[in-house]
């Protein structure tokens, strides 16, 4: 193990020679304003875990089903309670239509969301899922972040191991890492209520994993955490993946405080953005993939964060709403995203939520698909989210 007396530049040398970095020596990285260096590290363990020629991004759409919750979050702009007159559940027609226009633009999946909604029972979700699976049967339902699974267990009063087998009967394919913000129960007693904590959020994981699932696993970062709170994020993420294998990939982002109960909050900017991620990626060293989350920060500093231990762009995206709500939203064609790789040096390739390739000709006809869309410049416009 490192120690937590090393210097910057040993520290960095002994992980990119392998050594696994210790918490102290995390924070020591986070501490530091050398970026540079931790950067090319977190490039070079990149490129050690994935030395093939190409970087990634999928096609799907971000559907948040209903925004009412019965969560107070002091960080979402999104969220409308069960009395509010702005609450919202999407019609399953509707739901069916946005799922039917992202296969039509070469999307395999849609990310599905919502807030946690206080009188639907788990049937409603089960016929949610196989109406989706009837009419899509290719397209994999990345759904239900952990806050919402263990609010379902509430609502049902069922174990968490029976209402995610149902759910996975019944046509969930993935399971997003959303409502991770900072895994510190100290950090989420401060900013949310009525919202799971650390140790259930851990377990909703792994018992998904333990049945077969795999998910991502998200960070929001820039609020109320201290640093040191950022690297016991980190742990838990590891220490959980060591035991499971399960996670597929690690997306962090910064906070957005615009139209929140936290805007007094200064925004995170992109220096800080960049060491986080490449800390990241230099601390999961279990986690295969990291997502460059660049609806926070632009497209140019998503581009680059490739060069700072992501090998992912994330999601083309024909919706998002959650971030939008907080007055940060960065539009992107596919053809955008492509390039930003491409100048990057990689070829651009098209995958699913494993991480697996699609082939040639579903990638070639997505591309089309896009730029006849742009060209007409019909339908929802196109937003990109990293969180898979």
């Amino acid at each position: 193990m490192i120690s937590p007396k090393a210097s910057v530049a040993s520290i960095l040398n002994r992980v990119v020679d392998g050594e696994r970095l210790t918490s102290e020596s995390a924070l020591r990285l986070l501490e530091s304003n050398d970026l540079a260096q931790i950067g090319k590290a977190a490039d070079q363990v990149s490129r050690r875990m994935h030395p093939e020629n190409y970087r990634t991004y999928n096609i799907d759409r971000n559907i948040n089903y209903t925004n009412i919750c019965t969560a107070v979050c002091d960080f979402c702009a999104f969220y409308r309670t069960p009395k509010s007159g702005e609450g919202y559940v999407l019609p399953r027609e509707e739901l069916l239509q946005k799922i039917q226009e992202t296969v039509e633009l070469g999307g395999d999946q849609i990310l599905m969301q919502g807030g946690l909604h206080p009188n639907f029972t788990l049937e409603w979700y089960e016929e949610l899922l196989q109406d989706i699976k009837r009419r899509f049967p290719q397209v994999n339902v990345h759904g239900f972040s952990p806050p919402e699974l263990h609010h379902f267990t509430k609502v049902n009063k069922l174990p968490i191991r029976t209402v995610l087998q149902r759910l996975k009967d019944a046509g969930l394919g993935s399971i997003p890492g959303g409502g991770a913000e900072i895994l510190v129960d100290r950090v989420r007693a401060e900013i949310t209520r009525g919202k799971v904590m650390t140790d259930d959020w851990l377990n909703v994981m792994r018992v998904w994993h333990e049945l077969g699932g795999v998910s991502t696993v998200t960070m929001m970062f820039g609020h109320v955490e201290t640093l040191a709170e950022r690297v016991e994020h980190l742990e838990r993420v590891r220490q959980l993946q060591d035991e499971t294998h399960g996670f597929t990939a690690f997306i962090c982002w910064t906070f957005q405080p615009e139209n929140t109960q936290l805007a007094h909050i200064p925004p995170t900017g992109s220096f800080e953005y960049l060491k986080t991620q490449a800390v990241a990626r230099l601390y999961l060293d279990n986690v295969p993939n990291i997502q460059s989350s660049w609806v926070t920060q632009g497209l140019k500093i998503g581009q680059l964060a490739l060069g700072y231990g992501a090998n992912d762009m994330g999601s083309l995206m024909l919706e998002e709403n959650v971030v939008a709500e907080a007055g940060t939203v960065h539009f992107l064609t596919l053809d955008q995203i492509r390039a930003a790789i491409e100048e990057f040096g990689f070829e651009a390739r098209q995958r699913n939520v494993r991480y697996e390739l699609v082939d040639r000709a579903m990638e070639e006809r997505a591309i089309e698909a896009n730029r006849t869309k742009v060209q007409n410049d019909v339908g929802p416009r196109l937003v990109e989210i990293a969180i898979p």
